[in-house]
Order: C-alpha cells, then structure tokens, then sequence
C-alpha cells in the first residue's frame, strides 16, 4: 500500500470512528453488550478461567453478531443516504481505499467494545472462591488465563469478521429500511441459518464423514465455536472426545473476511 493510499484509509477510518462516537445509538448498542457479558460472571460468579470461557462461550457467539451488525450494517448506505458517497467518488479514492477506510474505524471501536467486557470480567476470577469443576480437580493446573486470552482474541477475530460480513449487505442495501432488513437476515444466518442449513445436510447424508469437519466450520459462528473448543477450551475436551483441528475453523473465518471485504470493494460503487 503506498503512502497516499495509507493516509487515505488512515483518514477514512477516523471520519467512521469519530461519526460512531457521536451517535448515542451505537455506544448504548456497545454499553448492552457489555452489561451482558459482564452479568455472567457477576451473577454467576467465575469458578476459574476456563469454567469462564465455558460459560461465556455461547453467549458471546450470539451477541457478537447482533454487536457487530448494529455497528456496521450503516457503514455505505448511511454516506449514500446523505450524499457523502457522490462527494468522496470526486476525489482520488478507489473502491478498495474506501471500504478499507470504512471498515477499519468501525472495526476499532467493535474490538474495543468486544474486548474491554471480557477484559473486565476476568477479573472476577480471584475475587470469587468457588469451588473448581470436576473436571479441574484432578488437573489443578489445567486451568490457565491462557485459555481465556486465547477466547478473547477469538471473540474479538470473530466480531471482525462478521463486520466484513456487513459491508458488503450496507453496500447493496441502498436504504436504510433495506439495510435494517438485510441487517437481521445476516445477524439470523451467522447465528442460525447455515448451522441448520448444515444439520439438514447431515441428516439427509449429503455432508459425509470425509467432509464432516470442513462443514461444520463453514459459518462463522460454527468456525468460532470450534476454534473456542480446539483452542480455547481444550482441556475439557481431552477428557471426553478429541477437540477438533483449529485449520478448518481458522480457513473459514480467513476466506469470509476477505471475500466479504472484496466483494464490498466491488458493488460499493461503479467506476
């Protein structure tokens, strides 16, 4: 990337950034999230690192798309609406330049509100004195904050990638009622859709035992669980089945990032 095109995206991002700061709707979306995640280990107290990531697990991979496409599905239609999308076309600015520009002010402030809860709520692992799960008491040293780092930045990587997701959804919505529609569409098919999608291919022998794996890490919210399971909460499946293999989990949330990023640079608008 030259030097021009680096000032270009840095710009960019800081316009998205600052308008997301300033609109109330967003920070109350962040704030929700945050309460929500931070109400497991308060309420429920902590138990350990990885009984935490065990605990935060699901709710993290439902939340995390209705977080990350309330801060993005307005990232192209809302310059559209206001005609700021007309203006930037008549300066030196491509496509690609624009939707990494839009992508990374929004993608700065998703980490953020993904990772200052699960920051927060680790720190009620030494406040609280329960006792350690059953599969920790045998294997006292098992449980590690290595495990909940690894969850967190899996969260975080995970927020990212359904925001790629969205742009290219918020470049061809062209309304707002449109891209609301489209927004809950996505938020429905990360979290819901292909699984069952996925399920009804296995129950009708469509999806084999050669491809099970690849398969079931085809969405990103399956990709995410399994990477959590391989990486993140491993010890407790070596107690019981084999954890999966992290490649399947890790191509697919790859290949969904960057052809979700490409395939906004292309529709974003006509040369």
């Amino acid at each position: 990337m030259s030097a021009d095109r680096g000032d270009q995206v840095l710009a960019l991002a800081q316009r998205e950034f600052d308008a997301l700061l300033r609109t109330p709707a967003y920070l109350l979306l962040a704030a929700l999230f945050g309460l929500s995640v931070l109400a497991v280990p308060l309420l429920g107290g902590a138990g350990g690192y990885l009984p935490l990531v065990l605990n935060l697990a699901t709710p993290v991979e439902v939340l995390v798309p209705v977080l990350a496409v309330g801060l993005g599905y307005r990232a192209v239609v809302a310059d559209e609406a206001r005609g700021e999308l007309e203006v930037l076309r008549t300066y030196p600015i491509d496509r690609a330049t624009y939707v990494a520009g839009t992508y990374l002010g929004r993608a700065a402030l998703l980490a953020v509100a993904v990772a200052a809860p699960l920051v927060l709520g680790v720190l009620a692992v030494p406040l609280t004195d329960q006792p350690a799960p059953s599969f920790l008491a045998s294997h006292a040293t098992v449980d590690s904050p290595t495990y909940y780092a690894r969850f967190a930045f899996l969260a975080v990587v995970y927020a990212l990638v359904v925001l790629a997701v969205v742009m290219p959804l918020s470049a061809v919505a062209r309304s707002r009622r449109r891209a609301v529609a489209l927004a809950v569409t996505a938020v429905l098919l990360v979290v819901l859709g292909i699984d069952f999608a996925l399920l009804a291919g296995v129950a009708e022998g469509l999806i084999g035992p050669a491809n099970l794996g690849p398969a079931l890490a085809a969405s990103p919210a399956s990709a995410f669980r399994g990477l959590v399971l391989s990486l993140a909460a491993a010890p407790v499946q070596s107690g019981s089945f084999p954890a999966p293999s992290p490649l399947p989990g890790a191509v697919s949330l790859l290949a969904w990032f960057v052809g979700s990023l490409a395939l906004a640079s292309v529709i974003v608008w006509s040369e």
